[in-house]
C-alpha cells in the first residue's frame, strides 16, 4: 500500500489534483472514474491549459500542492512531458493527471477513448 493511499482516498486525491488545477485557470477539466474499467489507476485527471507556459504551471501547482499536503509529501511516481509542455502526464499511481494543451487534447482526444466511463463533478475551491 502506497503512502497515498493511507493518507487520502483516490477520489480525494483526484479532487484536490482537480481543484489545484481550477485554480491555475485550467480549462474544460474532467475527472474520470476509471475502477472498474482499467486495473492501474483509479481516476484520470484531464484538463487544458491555454499554452505551454500554463500546462507546467498547472503541473508545477499540483506537484507542489501534493508535496506538502500534510506531512505526507505525495509524489508521483513519474512525470512526463514537462520540458515540452503540450502534454504532461503525471502518474500519482490512484490518480493519473493529464495536462493538455488545446491542440494536443483536440489531437488525441483523451476522454473519447473513455466515452462511457462515469465523470466525478468538481468545483473551484
Amino acid at each position: 500500500m502506497s503512502e497515498q493511499q493511507t493518507v487520502l482516498t483516490s477520489e480525494e486525491l483526484a479532487r484536490r489534483v482537480a481543484e489545484t488545477a481550477l485554480d491555475k485557470k485550467a480549462r474544460e477539466l474532467v475527472v474520470l472514474d476509471m475502477r472498474g474499467v482499467v486495473s492501474y489507476t483509479d481516476f484520470f485527471v484531464i484538463c487544458t491549459g491555454n499554452t505551454e507556459r500554463q500546462t507546467q504551471a498547472i503541473e508545477d501547482a499540483v506537484y507542489q500542492r501534493l508535496k506538502h499536503f500534510d506531512e505526507a509529501k505525495i509524489l508521483p511516481e513519474r512525470v512526463e512531458g514537462h520540458g515540452q509542455g503540450r502534454w504532461i502526464l503525471m502518474d500519482y499511481l490512484d490518480c493519473v493527471v493529464h495536462i493538455f494543451t488545446p491542440a494536443a487534447r483536440d489531437y488525441y482526444r483523451l476522454e473519447t477513448l473513455w466515452g462511457e466511463v462515469p465523470g466525478l463533478e468538481v468545483e473551484e475551491a
